[in-house]
């Protein structure tokens, strides 16, 4: 943000709330379909006791981490200022 220390503008309340908006659904959906990965091979066929468990264990462990993950790594990047400070340009000498 470009305020430094002040209020910040509607326009950068919008970016921010557009930018958590976008971070929980994509976690959302990359949780899902790793869980859908992980335990649905579980769900659908017939296994032996112990992938059974091990996958069943696991879809559920590795979703939310999955959705932590990514929902901090989106906003860090955010904060960090990846995107142009003007639009259309990629880098300062373009």
């Amino acid at each position: 943000m470009t305020s430094h220390g002040g209020r910040r503008t509607q326009a950068e309340r919008d970016a921010v709330t557009v930018e958590i908006g976008y971070a929980l659904c994509s976690a959302a959906f990359a949780a899902a379909v790793v869980f859908g990965a992980v335990a649905g091979p579980a769900l659908l066929f017939e296994l032996p006791d112990t992938p059974e468990t091990l996958l069943l264990r696991a879809g559920p462990v590795l979703a939310p981490v999955l959705f932590v993950a990514r929902v901090v790594s989106v906003l860090l990047r955010f904060r960090s200022g990846a995107q142009p400070s003007q639009p259309g340009r990629t880098s300062p000498d373009s």
